[in-house]
């Protein structure tokens, strides 16, 4: 009597199997393209020390900032025994948590705000063309991973880059644009920002102009 195949060489379950290694490859292929288009800064990694009965039992927590320079930024923490692997932890939860910041022509913020985070607190200014980014420490490596070009920050409270993370992005979590204000409220742009600047002075000369 002739024995029937085993395992994945045809059948039902074979081709599950190979569904499965497909979806498998169609994963691995899109956490690729999205680890090419991201960019990640190390903030900081400190040296944990756990006192176990034989002593000391040494770990490792990581910092990591991650964003895609046009507009999105993510930040996380990851603990481990080696620093490779609380650096991937960190990254993998920053891609998770990442927020879109409206930004001002793509380079600003449309407005000041300010930030919180325990003792933390951080005031966030924007600032014009060509000013670049002053700001120091961890702030400074959200706003290039955010990819934003001009901003002023100062960190007036807390310097543990934890809550001064944490404190930036309570900033930019608070941080709107005049369309979603105008789309809230009901109005239209024009409403809220009055007549454009470059046209009040056309407007002002056609008004004094002599009549002839």
């Amino acid at each position: 009597m002739a024995r029937e195949p085993r395992g994945g060489g045809g059948g039902e379950g074979g081709d599950r199997r190979r569904g499965r290694g497909r979806d498998r490859d169609r994963d691995n292929r899109q956490e690729r393209q999205e680890g090419d288009e991201l960019k990640d800064k190390l903030v900081t990694i400190n040296r944990v020390a756990k006192v176990v009965k034989g002593g000391r039992r040494f770990s490792f927590a990581a910092l990591v900032v991650v964003g895609d320079q046009k507009g999105r930024v993510g930040w996380g923490a990851g603990k481990a025994r080696e620093v490779p692997e609380a650096i991937r932890k960190a990254t993998e939860q920053a891609k998770r948590t990442m927020i879109r910041v409206p930004m001002r022509e793509g380079r600003t913020l449309h407005h000041d705000v300010i930030g919180e985070f325990g003792a933390g607190r951080v005031i966030l200014r924007s600032a014009p063309a060509g000013t670049g980014i002053i700001a120091g420490g961890p702030m400074r490596a959200v706003f290039e991973t955010l990819g934003m070009g001009d901003v002023v920050a100062k960190c007036t409270g807390s310097t543990n880059p934890h809550n001064m993370i944490k404190a930036t992005f309570a900033a930019l979590t608070r941080s709107t644009s005049p369309r979603a204000v105008a789309s809230r409220r009901g109005k239209k742009v024009s409403d809220l920002l009055g007549p454009r600047k470059d046209q009040a002075p056309a407007e002002t000369s056609a008004a004094e102009a002599p009549n002839v």
